[in-house]
């Protein structure tokens, strides 16, 4: 059976900019769905969604805004695509809940391939297991936390808790070597599969899976940080 195109909505307010990132999609074979604003992105927000891409600097609802609506009820990726490229912007984009930020002017190719890897990472953490939910053998357990790949979450004390997709791979990634530390060139690369972009998005994914974990910072039970080193778990 052919597997399902993936469905995007691409939001931007400059109508040049939406037809170029349409034709794009298209032709990677990928459904699209074309919005002028965060308002009428948010009246399309269900299920059927596999990727949004939003641009930050909309009128009215802004990018960031539209994500944290999103993310209310959904945890499907979104790429940020922005004019602003300094490191306090993009700590705002992966706080607001982005597994990805694109600065514009942005090449053709680079958008394609940050949209194939953002996908890629999103069949690889939604495959469903034939377990039943009460079994969870297959799960990797961090003290009382348990990873599992099929929720694409974290179970603690029998509650659930939603993780984005980037989220999801950093936590597996360090849960599944235990003991080994990786830098935080080293995470963006094996999740991005690219180079690194910054410090300061891994610290903020970090950050987010802590609070949401419930771990402590200062003195953190499940994500552990190597001074000068980078994080790892144990």
């Amino acid at each position: 059976m052919a597997e399902r195109a993936s469905k995007i909505v691409i939001a931007d307010d400059e109508r040049e900019i939406r037809d170029i990132v349409t034709v794009l999609m298209k032709g990677e074979g990928y459904k699209t769905l074309a919005c002028e604003s965060g308002e009428e992105v948010l009246t399309h927000v269900d299920e059927s969604v596999d990727l949004y891409i939003l641009d930050v600097n909309m009128p009215g609802l802004s990018g960031f805004m539209t994500a944290a609506e999103i993310r209310k009820t959904q945890e499907t990726p979104i790429i940020f695509l922005t004019a602003y490229s300094g490191e306090s912007d993009k700590v705002m984009g992966f706080s607001a809940g982005a597994d990805d930020y694109i600065v514009k002017p942005f090449s053709n190719i680079e958008l394609i391939m940050r949209v194939k890897a953002v996908l890629k990472r999103t069949r690889k953490t939604a495959q469903v297991s034939t377990e039943p939910e009460s079994q969870l053998e297959d799960g990797i357990r961090i003290g009382d936390l348990i990873l599992s790949k099929e929720k694409k979450s974290v179970i603690k004390d029998g509650e659930t808790i939603p993780l984005t997709y980037t989220e999801f791979m950093i936590l597996e990634l360090l849960a599944s070597n235990k003991g080994r530390i990786y830098s935080l060139d080293d995470i963006y690369e094996k999740i991005w599969g690219d180079n690194a972009v910054g410090d300061s998005s891994i610290m903020v994914h970090i950050k987010n899976l802590r609070k949401k974990t419930g771990d402590n910072s200062r003195n953190p039970k499940y994500i552990k940080t190597a001074w000068g080193r980078g994080y790892y778990v144990e």
